[in-house]
């Protein structure tokens, strides 16, 4: 938006920043709508700004552009294929950062992005192998345990403590991780691969790290589903143990209020055997 003053700023100019995202990234788009919106309210409320707040979704934004939920396609997120998760984990552990850890630290526990840049040292119980995600946290509003794999936990415990910060993967000034961070080493490893393709003479289109269906590049979420069909397609696991390890919401309201284990033991051992198929490359 330039140099324009917080109280000159329009539902117009919230339209020029979000509808070049709106269609392509989506979810990128719907943060940053309620970004700028926290932003300006905290300017009104300060005194910088009068009258509606541009940013505002219900009643305003939501007349002039759709529904996120119509134009992503859900649980349509590119995973990198069965064949190749190996082969990309072992090229994941040859880059070297915090970002890069977090992002095998992520595949390892099939964890969504804003759950490990959030990761806490107090969440991580390192004698029984458990880290806990606080119901703040979570998409679905509850407890979240992870049965960490002895990689998992080697490369949490191996991450460097900043003095003040709670953050297991910190940014250089102690905060969390951007949410743009950990896409960002995927991006890195898919262009080092098309790079590597066009110097052999061939096609960049085709190569690096692609979803086997839709053949885009795959993104750390499109992770969570190369675990879900590799218990699908190559274990014998229960797709309850499964899902409850991504976290998802599995039977009735009825049947959840009734379970009150998350079977994490059990689920221990699938971890253990999802990083050895990851390290088989």
């Amino acid at each position: 938006m330039g140099e324009l003053l917080v109280a000159d700023l329009t539902i117009q100019d919230m339209l020029r920043v979000l509808q070049p995202l709106w269609q392509t990234k989506t979810e990128t788009a719907t943060r940053l709508r309620g970004r700028m919106e926290n932003v300006l309210s905290w300017a009104t409320v300060a005194g910088y700004r009068k009258g509606d707040n541009p940013a505002r979704w219900r009643g305003n934004l939501d007349a002039l552009l759709p529904k996120p939920g119509k134009v992503a396609e859900k649980g349509n997120h590119p995973a990198v294929a069965l064949d190749q998760a190996a082969a990309w984990f072992q090229a994941l552990r040859t880059r070297g950062g915090t970002a890069a850890r977090a992002l095998e630290f992520l595949t390892l526990c099939a964890s969504r992005s804003g759950e490990v840049r959030g990761a806490t040292w107090d969440e991580v119980d390192e004698a029984g192998k458990i880290w806990t995600i606080s119901a703040a946290r979570m998409k679905a509003e509850r407890e979240h345990r992870v049965a960490l794999t002895d990689q998992a936990l080697r490369i949490a415990q191996a991450m460097p403590r900043q003095a003040g910060s709670p953050y297991i993967f910190a940014a250089p000034r102690g905060g969390p991780l951007s949410d743009m961070s950990i896409s960002a080493v995927m991006r890195r490893m898919q262009a080092d691969a098309e790079s590597a393709a066009k110097k052999a003479g061939k096609d960049a289109a085709a190569a690096g790290w692609r979803d086997k269906r839709s053949r885009r590049p795959a993104v750390p979420h499109g992770l969570r589903s190369t675990f879900r069909d590799w218990v699908s397609e190559l274990m014998d696991y229960p797709r309850d143990m499964a899902e409850i390890a991504l976290a998802h919401n599995v039977g009735s309201e009825v049947e959840r209020a009734y379970r009150r284990g998350d079977i994490i033991e059990k689920r221990r051992q699938m971890m253990a055997d999802w990083a050895q198929f990851l390290r088989a490359g």
